[in-house]
C-alpha cells in the first residue's frame, strides 16, 4: 500500500488563502490541483490471482483541468519493468485491460474516459512511483550523448539529469510535470525552428520529443511464448516508429533519448507589440512586428494573447554563450512566479467566474495581461490608467507585491532553467490543440488567418452575451520530424506524430501549434471550440494540413469534446494519411499486431485506431 497522494507536497496555505473569499467554492474547485486528486484506499481483497507483492489499491482517476473523472479504480506501483509485464500478463489471463497512467497532466481520453465505473475491469498502472530510473550513455564525440530512462521519471527530473551532464534539448514541454513515457506517447513539443542561417547542432532536433528517442523496451505480444514479453527495439528496427508515439495503446517501460551539448538561452518577453502587428497579414509594411520576423531571427517564440485583450504576450528564446548585460541570471526552471500562484484578488476573481459570472472574461483577460506585464517589466502605468475594477483587483499591495519579486523581461540561463515554466501549481484550464503544417514562407499566413477569425467568432458571441473564453490563445511553433537528429541510421519518424511530414510535400517543413484556454466548466466553450475547429479544417488544403494534438481537446460537438464522429472517424484518419506513405494504417496494424489481445487498449482507443 503505498502512502496516499493527498498527504505528498504543499500548497494547503493556498486553499486557507481562499477560504475567505466571496467565491471560496469556485477558487477552491480551480485550485484542486495543488493536492493530486484520487486518494488511495486499501481494499477488502485485491483483484483475483493479482500479483502477489505488487502494491495495489484503488483510487479515482482525474486529469489536468478535472474534465476526466473517474470511480475508485484499482491502481497499482510495480517496482520494476518485470512487475509492468507481470501485471499485463495477469489481465491477459483475466479478461482485464491495463492502462498505464503517469502524471495525469493530459486533457484527452487516453488512459481512461470520463465516469469510468468501479467495477470496471481495468487496472491502472502508474509508473510514477518506481519506474524514475535514469542513466547516461556514453557521450558521442560530436557532443551528444543518450539518456536511459524509464517511462515514470519526470520530464524536470530528466532534463535536470541532463543539465548535470552538460546535456540538453532545443524544445520541451513548458510543464516539468509529465512522465516521460507520457510525453513520449503522445509526441510531446516545445517551440522552436532554426532561425534563417542558423545550422543545427548535433543532438538537438526542432520535432518532437519522440523523434529523439534511438531505442525502447515495450510490452509487447510473443506467439511463440504465448505471453507478453518485454522488447527492446532499436530505432531503425521494425515496429519502433508504431511505438514512439502510440497514445496509449502500448506500454513503454524505457527509452534512450538522443540529446545534445547544452546551450544557455535568454528569454525576452515582449507586451508592446498589437496582435493586429504580431499577426499582421503577409505583406505588411517593413518595420511591422511580425510572428514570422521573431522566428526568422530566433527561432524560437511563444504568443499568449490573454482573451479580450489587443497585446500578446511574446516570449522570444535566444541563443546567448555569454550573459547580456540587461539580462537576469537564473539557475533553476519555473521563473514566472505570478502565473505559478495567484494573487489573491485574481484568484477570487477567476472564482467568481467560476461560481457563474461569465460575463467577467473580459475583465479577467485584462488583469492577467497588465499582471504580467507589470510582473515582467514594472510598468504600472496601464494599470493607474485602467477603470475601477481592474484597480479594485490589481491593488496597491498586489502591485508591490510584484514588483518585489524582481523584474523577469529578460532571462538567461542553462536551456532548462528557461524551456520549463508551468508548475502544477497553475491555473487549471482546459484547452483544445492543433498542429498547422504548413512551408516556412506561409507561418504568418496560418497566423493571421486564425487571429481573424478568432477575433472575430470572439466578438460574435459577446454580442450575444456569450463569453465562451477566459484564458488565452497559446501559438508556438516547430520544425516537422527529422528522423536523422537521432543519429541510427535508417530510423523513420514516428509513425502517427502530428509532425511526420508529408512526403509529397518535402516544402512543408513547419508547424504552427494553436491552443485556446478557457475555464473548463464556461457556457458555449464546446460549441465555440468547435466553430475554431471547423474552421481549422476547412484551411486551403494547398497551403495547410492540420492535425489534432493528441494530448488536447479535439472532435468537438456543440456539447462535448471527443465526440464528433465525423471528426474521430473520418478528419484525423485524413489528416494522418495526407501525402501518402507509412502513417496511420501501418501504425493501427503494427500496435494490432503487437498487442491482439487489447490488453493495452481503451474502449475509446479501440474506436478511434481502427
Amino acid at each position: 500500500m503505498t502512502d496516499s497522494p493527498s498527504n505528498q507536497g504543499g500548497g494547503l496555505s493556498r486553499r486557507g488563502l481562499f477560504a475567505s473569499s466571496a467565491a471560496a467554492g469556485g477558487a477552491l474547485w480551480l485550485l484542486r490541483g495543488l493536492v493530486r486528486p484520487g486518494s488511495a484506499y486499501a481494499a477488502s481483497a485485491a483483484p483475483p490471482g493479482f500479483p502477489p507483492g505488487i502494491d495495489v489499491y484503488q483510487r479515482a482517476y482525474e486529469n489536468w483541468a478535472g474534465e476526466i473523472r473517474t470511480d475508485q479504480l484499482w491502481t497499482c506501483a510495480p517496482r520494476s519493468p518485470q512487475e509492468a509485464l507481470d501485471v499485463v500478463n495477469w489481465a491477459h489471463r483475466a479478461g482485464w485491460r491495463v492502462r498505464a497512467q503517469g502524471r495525469r497532466h493530459g486533457w484527452a481520453p487516453l488512459t481512461v474516459a470520463d465516469g469510468t465505473p468501479a467495477a470496471s475491469r481495468v487496472v491502472l498502472l502508474d509508473t510514477t512511483a518506481h519506474l524514475t530510473a535514469m542513466s547516461l550513455e556514453r557521450p558521442a564525440a560530436d557532443g551528444p550523448a543518450g539518456v536511459r530512462v524509464q517511462a515514470g521519471a519526470s520530464l524536470e527530473a530528466l532534463l535536470a539529469f541532463a543539465g548535470a551532464g552538460g546535456h540538453g534539448v532545443a524544445s520541451a514541454p513548458a510543464p516539468g510535470d509529465l512522465s516521460v513515457g507520457g510525453a513520449l506517447a503522445v509526441g510531446a513539443h516545445g517551440t522552436a525552428v532554426p532561425a534563417v542561417g542558423e545550422s543545427p547542432s548535433p543532438g538537438h532536433g526542432y520535432g518532437s520529443l519522440s523523434n529523439l528517442v534511438t531505442e525502447l523496451t515495450a510490452v509487447v505480444w510473443d506467439d511463440g511464448a504465448g505471453r507478453y514479453v518485454l522488447r527492446t527495439v532499436g530505432r531503425a528496427e521494425p515496429d519502433c516508429d508504431a511505438l514512439l508515439t502510440h497514445l496509449g495503446r502500448s506500454l513503454v517501460t524505457e527509452a534512450v533519448l538522443r540529446v545534445g551539448a547544452d546551450r544557455t538561452l535568454r528569454c525576452q518577453s515582449l507586451l508592446d507589440i498589437p496582435a493586429t502587428e504580431l499577426f499582421a497579414a503577409p505583406g505588411a509594411p517593413a518595420g511591422t512586428r511580425t510572428l514570422a520576423g521573431f522566428v526568422d531571427r530566433t527561432g524560437r517564440v511563444e504568443a499568449i494573447w490573454f482573451a479580450f485583450t489587443d497585446r500578446p504576450w511574446l516570449k522570444v528564446w535566444s541563443d546567448a554563450p555569454k550573459r547580456p548585460l540587461t539580462a537576469r541570471a537564473v539557475d533553476e526552471p519555473y521563473n514566472y512566479p505570478f502565473s505559478d500562484s495567484l494573487p489573491e484578488p485574481v484568484a477570487r476573481l477567476a472564482g467568481d467566474l467560476v461560481a457563474g459570472a461569465w460575463a467577467s472574461a473580459p475583465l479577467f483577460g485584462q488583469v492577467q495581461y497588465l499582471l504580467a506585464k507589470v510582473a515582467l517589466t514594472g510598468d504600472i502605468t496601464d494599470v493607474l490608467l485602467s477603470g475601477t475594477l481592474v484597480r479594485d483587483v490589481l491593488t496597491g499591495d498586489v502591485l508591490t507585491h510584484l514588483l518585489a519579486g524582481g523584474l523577469r523581461s529578460d532571462l538567461w540561463g542553462a536551456s532548462r532553467t528557461l524551456l520549463q515554466y508551468v508548475r502544477p501549481t497553475t491555473l487549471r484550464e482546459t484547452a483544445n490543440g492543433y498542429a498547422v503544417l504548413t512551408r516556412r514562407a506561409d507561418l504568418q499566413w496560418v497566423v493571421s488567418r486564425f487571429a481573424d477569425f478568432y477575433r472575430t467568432l470572439l466578438a460574435q458571441y459577446a454580442a450575444r452575451g456569450e463569453y465562451p473564453v477566459n484564458g488565452q490563445v497559446e501559438i508556438r511553433v516547430t520544425g516537422l520530424e527529422d528522423p536523422s537528429v537521432c543519429g541510427v541510421p535508417g530510423a523513420r519518424p514516428p509513425l502517427l506524430s502530428a509532425l511526420r511530414p508529408r512526403p509529397d510535400r518535402p516544402d512543408v517543413d513547419t508547424a504552427v501549434w494553436i491552443d485556446v484556454l478557457s475555464l473548463p466548466t464556461t457556457p458555449a466553450l464546446h460549441r465555440f471550440y468547435r466553430d475554431i475547429e471547423q474552421f481549422l479544417l476547412t484551411l486551403d488544403g494547398d497551403r495547410a494540413t492540420v492535425r489534432v494534438e493528441w494530448s488536447k481537446g479535439w472532435a468537438y460537438s456543440d456539447t462535448a469534446a471527443w465526440s464528433d464522429p465525423d471528426v474521430l472517424t473520418r478528419a484525423v484518419p485524413a489528416s494522418q494519411r495526407a501525402g501518402g506513405g507509412p502513417g496511420w494504417d501501418e501504425a493501427v496494424a503494427t500496435l494490432d499486431r503487437l498487442d491482439p489481445h487489447r490488453v493495452l487498449s481503451s474502449p475509446f482507443l479501440d474506436a478511434l485506431l481502427r
